[in-house]
């Protein structure tokens, strides 16, 4: 680990400036770079927004820093010359932590007394909340970058502004995937604090010795490897919002601390008996039930009332009615820009698969399907088969449709599927819950005709015995 000096200013005051610690005061992103385009120095902010430590980027060519669309085709450094003014453009970084961002870029030559280059200075700011947002949609079915318009959703969306203008301590509740991170992120954005640091911290990502130092902080000596002083992420966030996640996993030791903090706003490194007072913001999100949890003596019951001023409970995605439908076109239109897919839609097939699906991951699981949907399609229209096969067996679907057994049909919102075969003909199948139960009349169906023997049956199916067996037990279907 790298041990920087602090640089100082001299005959700007009567005394000696630490120039680190006047940069660090600016609340957007500041790189310094040599005639070379290797970091020398970066401020608080953008060691916030990047993930990057100042010991961690010393020396290091900035495209390797910054890694976005600009380093790889139009570098407004290497434009530079001497009488160079500053440039600005709009570009993306890409974080320590892999996070893709829009940023503002402004670029600007260091010059000597002879007005020769020395180096080169550019600002960094983040602009993902005025980043594609479509304003109409925004107003109607929207608040920042969460979209819904379920009745469940609209209340929420209410309630977020007038949390965002207060500065009192928020948890975020709800399933896995239903958008804590966005609803923490939104709140930020929209609140007095947006220009700060918005430093997201996972509390069951690392272990309790290395979690207190990664949040509080610690002085050189404070303990074997601690070679330089690290601020922590709560000086970093100075100004703005702490977003901690997974708060239930946090060991007991630091909600004793996290309490403290609370209480009197200082932050004590470790090693260190000098506090620093932090003005930030606490967010905090948990996929767990915290009452159940104070009952069994595992989380605090006074930091569960601090952290629960206003509490935000964000419900699973098949709660939210309509708002598949809505969030699918979101994602799908996103994806397609994106990657520059020429593609008009989902198939009725295809759509219907994703309107029955249950979504146990929530909005982060169709998120990713329809990535990967856009990803493989090469079609105008995005079919079943383009779909993850946990959603469907394209072998089952392909077989279905050629065998014997029965043909699939559908109508609006339901599927219906007519045989004689598959189901009587009086009677006619109607919006299953699931390709899976689609599936599982189709085996029982199989070897009904088959008269239970399952090689004939695996025949009918199109599949081979193993596939049938496997089947079989998965859907939990006696012979």
């Amino acid at each position: 680990m790298i041990s920087l000096p602090h640089p100082m200013i001299k005959s700007l005051m009567t005394d000696l400036l630490d120039f680190t610690l006047l940069m660090d005061e600016i609340p957007i992103g500041v790189l310094i770079l040599d005639i070379d385009r290797r970091v020398v120095f970066l401020n608080r902010a953008f060691e916030a927004l990047s993930g990057f430590s100042p010991s961690r980027a010393y020396g290091v060519q900035c495209y390797n820093i910054l890694r976005g669309a600009a380093c790889i085709s139009n570098c407004p450094v290497l434009a530079m010359t001497d009488d160079s003014h500053p440039v600005l453009c709009k570009s993306d970084m890409i974080t320590l932590n892999r996070q893709l961002l829009p940023i503002r870029m402004t670029t600007a030559p260091i010059l000597d007394k002879n007005h020769n280059t020395r180096g080169f200075i550019e600002t960094i700011e983040d602009i993902r909340l005025s980043q594609n947002i479509d304003r109409e949609e925004r107003v109607a079915y929207s608040f920042a970058n969460i979209v819904g318009r379920s009745p469940q959703m609209e209340k929420i969306f209410q309630t977020l502004p007038v949390l965002a203008q207060s500065d009192v301590s928020i948890l975020i509740t709800g399933e896995t995937g239903t958008g804590k991170d966005l609803v923490a992120e939104a709140i930020h954005q929209t609140s007095g604090r947006e220009s700060g640091a918005f430093i997201k911290i996972n509390c069951g990502a690392l272990p309790e010795t290395l979690l207190e130092s990664e949040i509080f902080g610690h002085q050189k000596g404070a303990f074997t490897g601690a070679v330089e002083n690290k601020p922590g992420r709560f000086k970093l966030a100075h100004n703005g919002t702490i977003f901690l996640t997974e708060i239930g996993d946090l060991p007991l030791a630091l909600q004793v601390k996290l309490l403290t903090f609370l209480d009197d706003k200082i932050i004590y490194p470790l090693g260190s008996t000098k506090g620093f007072q932090a003005n930030v913001r606490i967010i905090a999100a948990t996929h767990r039930n915290l009452e159940q949890m104070v009952a069994q003596g595992r989380f605090r019951k006074d930091l569960l009332f601090r952290l629960n001023v206003a509490r935000i409970h964000l419900p699973p995605l098949r709660e939210r009615d309509g708002d598949i439908r809505l969030l699918i076109d979101h994602f799908f239109n996103s994806y397609k820009q994106q990657l520059d897919k020429k593609i008009n839609g989902f198939s009725k097939e295809a759509l219907m698969v994703l309107l029955n699906y249950k979504y146990e991951g929530n909005i982060r699981e169709l998120k990713n399907i329809v990535e990967y949907a856009v990803n493989v399609s090469t079609n105008l229209t995005i079919e079943p088969h383009h779909l993850p096969s946990y959603l469907l067996d394209p072998p089952l679907l392909t077989s279905f449709n050629q065998s014997p057994i029965g043909s699939q049909t559908l109508k609006d919102n339901n599927i219906a599927i007519s045989s004689g075969s598959l189901v009587n003909k009086k009677n006619t199948l109607t919006t299953p819950e699931t390709w899976s139960s689609i599936q599982r009349e189709i085996i029982i169906e199989a070897l009904r005709n088959s008269k239970g023997k399952k090689n004939e049956a695996a025949k009918i199916l199109g599949w081979g015995r193993s596939t049938l067996w496997r089947k079989m037990k998965q859907f939990k279907i006696d012979s």
